[in-house]
């Protein structure tokens, strides 16, 4: 996953202050005050535009990232509004490189007055800069989330643990997996995408705790929830939703079993899914082919056994072993079009 790579993202003034501070420093190694006004507008266009370059360059291109993670992006920030942040980067490094060559070229050398000439156009490279502020702390805030986000591996054998908040998901997954997610006595007691592990002698099986998922439409599901769609849809080799029958969850079964029919209208044919009551220490009543309680212990067991019959070795994604094609030479800015402009 490219996105622990995503270094931080740097504001307008922090940009502008460590490109200045770099042209001083070239400045005050010439002798000739014209032709140092002249090196210092070029060295201060230069080091703004590859700083801004290098920002754009150190996001994945999100259409070759894993369908979660594709789904995920889209669900927490936009796709689209990144690309636009992205862009207006690139617009703002595309004017500052020809802020260089307008004044940082023949024109400081013919001025009777270069000192100025180098103010105008520093100031001006520094407007271009500004207008990019937000997309800069936007760019960031989503890189700091982008990390934290769980490498879920599409060659190993996945399980999807599904279902109401508070039915029991985070006390099963801890104890079938290396998983350990927070647990709070609230909604949405699972925070984000877990992912556990197991080893079973040389496989290792994939475990995906999800976020609470509300039975409410589509349009009215936040960002977490569509991650926890995502994952069912796209990462599932297995999917062992948790009922609760006792309902002290706080929902009643009839939500639950809406729900239960709607993610499997969603999730592909050949993904089998296991119905597990969880709370069966609790003595209610339940449909689910399976029972436990994931509090106890009981029946714990029994459930993985059934979950472990399902595993099948991951099927070798078809470029794996293949030999990387020639391509032609892509543009030095990914997602850059000239014609963009800081929607402002």
């Amino acid at each position: 996953m490219d996105f622990e790579r995503i270094p931080t993202v740097p504001t307008a003034d922090e940009v502008l202050d460590r490109s200045f501070r770099r042209a001083a420093k070239k400045m005050q190694m010439k002798t000739n005050k014209d032709r140092a006004n002249e090196d210092f507008v070029r060295a201060v266009s230069s080091a703004v535009h590859d700083r801004l370059v290098h920002i754009i360059q150190s996001f994945p291109i999100f259409e070759e990232q894993p369908p979660f993670y594709v789904d995920t992006v889209e669900a927490l920030f936009g796709i689209e509004r990144l690309k636009m942040a992205l862009g207006n980067v690139g617009w703002a490094a595309m004017h500052t490189k020809r802020m260089g060559w307008e004044h940082g070229g023949p024109r400081i050398r013919k001025a009777e007055d270069t000192a100025t000439i180098r103010r105008r156009a520093v100031a001006r490279i520094a407007s271009i800069v500004h207008q990019i502020d937000d997309d800069l702390h936007f760019l960031n805030e989503a890189r700091n989330v982008l990390r934290k986000l769980p490498e879920i591996k599409e060659d190993e054998f996945t399980v999807v643990i599904a279902g109401y908040p508070n039915v029991g998901k985070s006390s099963f997954i801890t104890r079938v997996s290396s998983a350990e997610p927070e647990v709070a006595s609230y909604p949405f007691t699972t925070k984000g995408v877990i992912v556990g592990h197991r080893y079973e002698g040389r496989r290792r099986i994939q475990f995906v705790d999800t976020p609470g998922l509300l039975n409410r439409p589509e349009e009215e599901r936040n960002p977490i929830e569509e991650q926890a769609i995502s994952a069912i849809i796209h990462t599932a080799d297995l999917i062992v939703f948790i009922l609760d029958p006792s309902e002290y969850c706080g929902y009643p079964m009839e939500d639950q079993r809406r729900l239960l029919e709607a993610i499997r209208a969603r999730v592909r044919v050949e993904v089998p899914m296991l119905i597990v009551a969880n709370k069966a220490d609790l003595g209610a009543e339940s449909e689910a082919e399976y029972s436990m309680s994931a509090q106890t212990g009981k029946g714990v067991k029994e459930v993985l056994e059934v979950v472990l019959s399902h595993y099948r070795e991951p099927t070798p994604r078809p470029d794996e072993d293949a030999p990387e094609e020639e391509t032609e030479d892509s543009p030095t800015v990914q997602g850059w079009e000239p014609c963009l402009r800081p929607s402002r």
